[in-house]
């Protein structure tokens, strides 16, 4: 099963930082953090790669079977749904790989970790009077438009 994604902007605004991927979704007022695999994959996103793209990407930097990284690559995909992050869109941007390629044998690979979505909700209020949202003009910002 090969699937395409995308970033769900323009809802969603993201920034790389010294390897961390800082995620806004700024309807939703929420903000993440991903590190590590996260990142590796979420960098992937925003390059087009497909669903087996990237899971043959991680197989070939990191040491763990095909299978589970597929299956936490899948769980990973299916958070990043769930949180509006990221969209499923129809074909695929690069060609699928073939999942049986190595490059280098797994005692010379550093372990996998699963990738992990950090979710942080303190600045919701904040983030949500940004100007991009209802704002009364009359009053302006940071005052939120009365109901």
């Amino acid at each position: 099963m090969n699937i395409s994604f995308q970033v769900n902007t323009p809802q969603v605004v993201c920034e790389t930082i010294d390897g961390e991927v800082v995620i806004v979704n700024l309807e939703k007022g929420y903000y993440y953090s991903l590190l590590k695999t996260g990142a590796e994959v979420w960098s992937g996103l925003e390059q087009g790669s497909d669903r087996l793209h990237l899971i043959d990407q991680l197989t070939q930097t990191y040491a763990a079977s095909y299978e589970d990284i597929a299956t936490a690559v899948d769980e990973f995909l299916d958070h990043l749904i769930r949180e509006e992050l990221i969209l499923k869109v129809e074909g695929t941007t690069l060609d699928s790989p073939n999942p049986t390629t190595t490059i280098a044998p797994s005692a010379s690979k550093p372990q996998f970790e699963k990738p992990i979505l950090e979710k942080f909700t303190d600045m919701e209020d904040l983030l949500l009077l940004d100007p991009i949202h209802e704002v009364d003009v009359e009053v302006g910002w940071p005052n939120a438009k009365s109901a």
